[in-house]
């Protein structure tokens, strides 16, 4: 695996990749295990890492994966895939798109673009909670039902994101210290 490799991967999911770091994670996760780079698990893993660090969570994603493939040169290639060839378009785009911000072609555009987003969200949610629970191979009702108390954490932190200001940086240490507790 070359580091140039590792980088166009990234570089390729951050340019195809719409809507920010959480929403390019839906393409991170097929590009690297369809390359068999990561399992669905370890992907989960990333991200839960990833989350629990502070900064934006898709260069931490490939730096997990990168590292894994080559160590600290492989996590600086996917990290700088993933960052350096974006920030270099967004600084030519943010000074068009202020020319340009309010064309009726441009707020059109971003209409639709917007819900594609979020189903790209989802479908990683979706993707991550099969593997979470255990869905691929038990399939939902038994994965579910034995996976429950995963279940009613995701739950609980959904809820407490929704309904309250609670940082996500408290759920995720709480979380932490739950599983200590709870599945050590």
């Amino acid at each position: 695996m070359s580091l140039w490799q590792i980088f166009i991967l990234f570089t390729r999911v951050a340019l195809f990749s719409w809507g920010g770091g959480p929403a390019s994670l839906a393409l991170m996760q097929r590009e690297t295990t369809a390359a068999g780079w990561v399992t669905a698990a370890e992907f989960a893993d990333a991200v839960a890492l990833g989350n629990a660090l502070p900064g934006p969570v898709a260069p931490q994603v490939s730096a997990y994966v990168g590292y894994k493939l080559a160590g600290v040169p492989g996590a600086i290639a996917a990290a700088g895939g993933t960052v350096v060839p974006t920030t270099l378009l967004m600084l030519v785009m943010v000074v068009m798109f202020f020319r340009i911000k309010d064309a009726p072609i441009i707020r059109a555009m971003l209409t639709a673009v917007r819900p594609v987003v979020i189903g790209l969200l989802i479908w990683t949610a979706f993707d991550m909670a099969k593997t979470v629970f255990g869905a691929k191979s038990l399939g939902w009702g038994k994965a579910l039902l034995q996976g429950w108390d995963k279940a009613v954490i995701a739950l609980v932190a959904c809820g407490l994101l929704t309904f309250t200001t609670v940082n996500p940086v408290w759920l995720v240490l709480g979380a932490a210290v739950l599983g200590l507790a709870v599945y050590r």
